[in-house]
């Protein structure tokens, strides 16, 4: 059984930091594509950030380049995403997604930017 358990959200102030964590079981974590998404209130939800199987290429939204990072740890089976220079809006509820040919969903975190 494939599980995605997010974790790491929570209230910072502007232009503070945030690493959420997604633990995967039940994948071949390293041969699938890992990326994290964000759905903010009334909002569609939006892909943040990618990270490739293999090659551990990577890919950002416009919006988060140059302050977020995303990273995987085939040994804990993790992806994380580093979030720097918060802005209030990126206020949102963050997802991790498994890009297995059924793709499986996380819980979701709330970010909430703030002061």
């Amino acid at each position: 059984q494939v599980q995605l358990v997010e974790s790491g959200g929570g209230l910072v102030q502007p232009g503070g930091s945030l690493r959420l964590s997604c633990a995967a079981s039940g994948i071949t974590f390293n041969s699938v594509v890992m990326s994290w998404y964000r759905q903010a209130p009334g909002k569609e939800r939006e892909l943040v950030a990618s990270i490739g199987k293999f090659t551990y290429s990577t890919h950002y939204a416009d919006s988060v380049k140059g302050r977020f990072t995303i990273s995987r740890d085939i040994v804990k089976n993790t992806v994380y995403l580093q979030m720097n220079t918060l802005k209030p809006h990126d206020t949102a509820v963050y997802y991790c997604k498994a890009s297995t040919p059924n793709p499986y969903w996380g819980q979701g975190t709330q970010v909430t930017v703030s002061s």
